[in-house]
């Protein structure tokens, strides 16, 4: 499904985000990525989105090449995949309900089948309550939890989620990582980066390490395959 052949991105002014990157991703797994601030997880998944291009190598998601996608094409090549980023890009001039129904919009969908997901949606995240609120007026945990909501309403094949569980407490944490879960459990794409390697064990996954914009060797101490290859889960 998703295929890095020896990509590098780098960025103006130098910056070497990724370096000769070369991994494997299949349809349906749940996978970690994991290292320190500033390692290339946020690129690798602003790489697989289209939202950044390689600077040399290819990205190959779906069996479309992501350096040739034309800007045109990015909506439609959007319309399966669910984005959790830490910036959070909400519509502060709408309500919380209107942000979540938003995508469904886009896809075509409106009227009470539309509403009736998005409400289904904020509820999966504790916020329902709030769907008529302002998102400017939510805490930094509630926003995330939005973010969350409105990437998952569109139902989609691959979901895309750069440290989702920043703001949350051990609760909520806990019942969204039980969210993505589920969503895996019934084929989807999970593909989330954290500074907590211990997740992949917790919650079944293949862990991929990154250091300074390389892969690292597998972890020896049974966290699933090594980064660029395909198996199974833990």
């Amino acid at each position: 499904m998703i295929e890095f052949d020896r990509v590098t991105k780098r960025y103006p002014g130098g910056h070497e985000a990724l370096s000769e990157v070369s991994l494997t991703i299949a349809a349906g797994e749940m996978v970690f990525l994991t290292g320190h601030s500033g390692a290339g997880k946020s690129t690798l998944l602003k790489l697989i989105a289209a939202i950044e291009r390689p600077t040399s190598g290819q990205v190959i998601v779906n069996g479309q090449n992501i350096g040739r996608l034309r800007r045109s094409a990015l909506p439609y090549f959007r319309r399966n995949i669910g984005l959790i980023f830490q910036d959070h890009k909400l519509l502060y001039d709408r309500s919380v309900f209107d942000n979540v129904l938003l995508p469904l919009h886009i896809q075509g969908l409106t009227g009470a089948a539309a509403a009736k997901r998005a409400r289904a949606a904020l509820d999966k995240v504790g916020l329902l309550k709030r769907e008529k609120a302002r998102p400017i007026t939510l805490s930094g945990g509630e926003q995330q939890r939005l973010c969350i909501a409105r990437a998952i309403v569109s139902r989609p094949a691959l979901l895309l989620a750069d440290e989702p569980l920043a703001n949350l407490d051990a609760a909520y944490a806990h019942e969204i990582m039980e969210m993505f879960r589920a969503f895996n459990q019934v084929g989807v794409t999970v593909i989330l980066s954290t500074h907590d390697p211990g997740l992949a064990l917790r919650y079944g996954g293949r862990r991929i390490d990154l250091a300074h914009g390389r892969l690292l060797p597998a972890n020896p101490i049974g966290f699933g395959p090594g980064p660029g290859t395909v198996g199974q889960r833990t």
